[in-house]
């Protein structure tokens, strides 16, 4: 007797990782015929070709194309075994159209076989094109009155003809079986379909007397079961007693591996710090997420291991596998929802509680959200048994009936209650209730499965219920993971982290290292909450394995959009191979610097060149392999070439002239890196040299980008192009009372004594000329090294004073003597003209009114 929601049955099973060792499943698969499926490199022509001993095989002429009897007879067997293959399925299906397991295995080797015909189709059309391009490269036969051609070439001409006459009839049956493969597709999807809903919107009578023959029925499965389970362990104990207990030590060894290897991973994030009183809410992430991962983890190998090794060692017996099964998998699910509400809620650690409410509160949750797991889960246990056992229909009614009343009731009591922090955030205080809308939520809710359940819809009550804990509890672990790695990933969180510190402190990492660490560290936690989650959420909503296993194939292999086929694997690969060439790339440039370069005592000019020329190959080539690798035709690449020439004939002319002239400058080094430069108003070191700009650093630490065109067609001076060696001048005025010789000698000793200072060429002094206030001379000596000047001159120019000091040389400075050679005279006119008062002299400068003589 299959179960009364066969289709939630096996989501459920997928569900809880457990299907290896359904015994429901494991029947079916050794029940079903295996429809043998040859590989896809044997359904290949040149497979078939090989492996088929009626295909003649006789050496092709020079310059045709191949044997056209093997090609067809190759392409004819490839589609006739299609064509076998197709009505196998076309049988299968209709003795399984009623399992949903079955259908989906048999959907995703009607999808197998449709994707093996396209590429046959594939390969004939392009041995069709070949054999055109011959013909036309042939020609066509000579008319009546041409001159006649040669006979091998009619005989070719003609087995060509016939090649693509037997070719264009294989494909038309090639598209016949294709278009019945897609058809047979279509046909299963549509069954699946059918029978999800007519389990799910399946009606029954409910009546006393259901409940009265569930209660006997009750009776005599529990002695029926009592039976069957201690005549089980009687056998194992007395006939298998060693493999029985090997199978359980091997499995407690399985599980304590993960369970090791999890917690030595793992082990500072899925342990409690109770001394800390308020620890940070990621670490609280970070624990309940990585917590929940390694246990169930570490459970679930337990529960596979043992098993398969029972299996394996012919413990378990066919009528008792998926009793054992669907005890395991309601421990797993009773075990995931207990943990998850533990740390959701954690009773008893208030301070590494996510969830804002009270103790009480956290405790009622807790209890609810456990009671409403081990009811589902008793439900399927109960409903495997049942179906083990083959009783009656009525007692997987009222089974199914009775859990999805009870969780009905507890989500209405759930919604009564006041768990949520109180304002003042006393955890031991009163709590407040749900916010608006969660409680007229809860009770519809639990309301719609009790209705559900009286009007005789137990499949919608049964799968609604499974949803509310199964899917809630995934939902609620994706969500964990989602704000733990959000949180990991924000700016500054990743350092806060126990790993974090660790990294920091043992590789000595900088804050925007961690950043960057913990970007990529929470998008990956992101990642795996998605992928762990959304796979089991499907499965619980009635998807098999196999439809999320094509699923992802098609996702990874093939996302077609119009006629662009994009390969998520190939993308990936892509992008690996671009990083390994970078990376190779770069180990290239250092190794050849470190070792050829620097042995060789080349100058850093030339070292920069050719690690920059490096550089630009490696990555060039490193693109087009990633490229080629992701699966994009670098053919196809043309029309971008062509459109990217037009946009560098109207608006690209200035990039295209800086990156030639880049090439240029690299090339030909007027200067190189180091450099000390003048080019316009700028002046500066080169501190780098790249395909489209100059970067100078000034002596007030200014980065200037200049383009390299504009290094090209104007002037550069290069104080270091040849040598560093540079000419300074230090001019010097002393009074006209001194000796001019003697400045001469003290200035050419002052330079001699001076280190930096070049013997050859030899220092110099020149007399300059005569001065209004002094003699002039400039004192003219070499560097070594420009770098030094300034240090150099001011050193001398400090002995140089030192020296006249001590010499009695005086060093002038412009003057002026100023004298009043005349009065002015001021005196009032009266009325008249009269004066009003005798003149008087003034003895104040007026300008204009005297001489000023001045005296240099």
């Amino acid at each position: 007797m299959r179960s009364a929601f066969p289709s939630l049955s096996g989501a459920l099973r997928l569900f809880l990782v457990l299907l290896p060792f359904m015994a429901a499943g494991a029947g079916a698969q050794q029940q079903q015929p295996v429809v043998s499926t040859p590989p896809a490199a044997a359904m290949t022509p040149a497979g078939v070709a090989n492996g088929a001993a009626a295909a003649p095989s006789a050496k092709p002429e020079e310059g045709s194309l191949g044997n056209p009897d093997s090609r067809s007879v190759a392409m004819q067997t490839a589609i006739e075994k299609a064509r076998a293959q197709l009505a196998a399925l076309s049988e299968e299906k209709s003795r399984d159209a009623e399992e949903d397991f079955q259908l989906a295995e048999l959907k995703l080797k009607a999808d197998d076989l449709a994707a093996q015909l396209a590429q046959h189709m594939a390969d004939i059309r392009d041995r069709l094109g070949q054999i055109q391009a011959r013909i036309t490269e042939i020609g066509e036969a000579p008319r009546a009155g041409q001159p006649a051609e040669a006979p091998a070439v009619t005989v070719e001409r003609n087995r060509l003809i016939a090649e693509r006459n037997e070719l264009n009839a294989v494909s038309s049956g090639a598209s016949e079986i294709a278009a019945a493969t897609g058809k047979l597709s279509a046909s299963i999807t549509e069954m699946r379909r059918r029978l999800f809903a007519e389990h799910l919107l399946k009606h029954t009578d409910l009546s006393l007397d259901v409940f009265v023959d569930a209660g006997t029925a009750f009776l005599d499965e529990v002695h029926t079961f009592r039976d069957a389970l201690s005549g089980w362990l009687s056998f194992a104990w007395k006939f298998k007693k060693l493999q029985f207990l090997s199978a359980v030590v091997l499995s407690l060894g399985a599980a304590l591996v993960f369970l090791v290897g999890g917690y030595r991973l793992f082990g500072r994030m899925v342990n409690r710090n109770l001394h800390m009183e308020d620890p940070p809410y990621i670490t609280r992430l970070s624990f309940a997420f990585w917590s929940l991962m390694v246990q169930t983890a570490s459970l679930t190998a337990f529960f596979i291991s043992s098993f398969f090794f029972m299996m394996s060692f012919n413990v378990l017996r066919l009528d008792v596998a998926p009793i054992i099964g669907a005890f395991f998998g309601f421990l797993w699910l009773v075990f995931f929802v207990a943990r998850l509400s533990a740390l959701v809620f954690a009773p008893d650690y208030p301070n590494w509680r996510l969830a804002r409410v009270t103790n009480h509160g956290a405790r009622q949750l807790y209890w609810l959200i456990v009671s409403m797991a081990v009811i589902n889960g008793l439900d399927y246990l109960l409903g495997q048994i049942s179906e083990s056992l083959n009783s009656p229909v009525v007692l997987a009614i009222v089974k199914s009936l009775t859990a999805s009343v009870l969780i009905g009731l507890i989500l209405i009591v759930m919604s009564f209650l006041k768990p949520l922090l109180p304002e003042d955030r006393q955890m031991d205080g009163q709590g407040r209730p749900f916010p608006r809308g969660i409680p007229a939520l809860l009770r519809l809710a639990g309301l719609g499965l009790i209705l559900c359940v009286l009007s005789g819809y137990l499949g919608v009550a049964r799968f609604a219920a499974t949803q509310m804990v199964l899917s809630g509890a995934m939902l609620v672990t994706m969500y964990i993971g989602i704000l733990s790695g959000r949180a990991v990933g924000k700016q500054g969180g990743f350092a806060k982290t126990a790993f974090g510190r660790y990294l920091a402190e043992r590789f000595r990492l900088g804050e925007v290292a961690l950043d960057q660490i913990g970007l990529g560290a929470g998008l990956s936690i992101n990642g795996l909450a998605l992928l762990f989650g959304v796979p089991l959420i499907l499965l619980t909503w009635g998807f098999q394995i196999q439809d999320i296993q094509s699923a992802a194939f098609r996702l990874f292999t093939k996302i077609s959009i119009g006629s662009i086929s994009i390969s998520l694997v190939g993308i990936l690969g892509g992008i690996l191979l671009f990083f390994a060439g970078y990376a190779t790339t770069r180990w290239a440039q250092s190794w050849i610097d470190r070792n050829v370069m620097a042995r060789s005592h080349v100058d850093a000019g030339v070292r920069n060149s050719v690690k920059t020329g490096i550089g630009y190959l490696g990555v060039g080539l490193a693109v087009v392999i990633g490229v080629s690798a992701a699966g994009i035709d670098l053919s196809s690449l043309a029309l971008v070439a062509s459109a990217l020439s037009v946009g560098i004939g109207f608006g690209l002319q200035n990039i295209v002239s800086n990156f030639v002239s880049g090439l240029i400058l690299l090339v030909e080094r007027p200067f190189k890196v180091g450099d000390h430069i003048v080019t316009g108003t700028t002046e500066g070191i080169v501190k780098r040299i790249s395909v489209r700009a100059t970067e100078i650093e000034t002596f007030r630490k200014q980065s200037i980008i200049v383009p390299n065109s504009e290094l090209i067609n104007a002037s550069v001076g290069n104080w270091t192009h040849r040598n560093r060696v540079q000419r300074a001048e230090i001019p010097v005025g002393v009074a006209y009372e001194a000796d001019p010789q003697r400045v001469i000698d003290i200035l050419m000793e002052t330079a001699l004594a001076m280190p930096g200072v070049l013997r050859n060429p030899e220092p110099h002094v020149d007399f300059l000329g005569f001065g209004p206030s002094s003699l002039n001379f400039e004192l003219r000596f070499f560097l070594s090294d420009m770098s030094e000047g300034i240090g150099v001159r001011n050193k001398v120019r400090m002995d140089i004073l030192k020296r006249f000091r001590e010499e009695g040389i005086d060093i002038p400075y412009p003057h002026q003597d100023v004298k009043i050679l005349g009065t002015v005279t001021t005196r009032p006119e009266g009325r008249g003209g009269q004066p009003l008062q005798p003149a008087s002299q003034v003895d104040k400068e007026t300008p204009g009114a005297g001489a000023i003589e001045g005296k240099a």
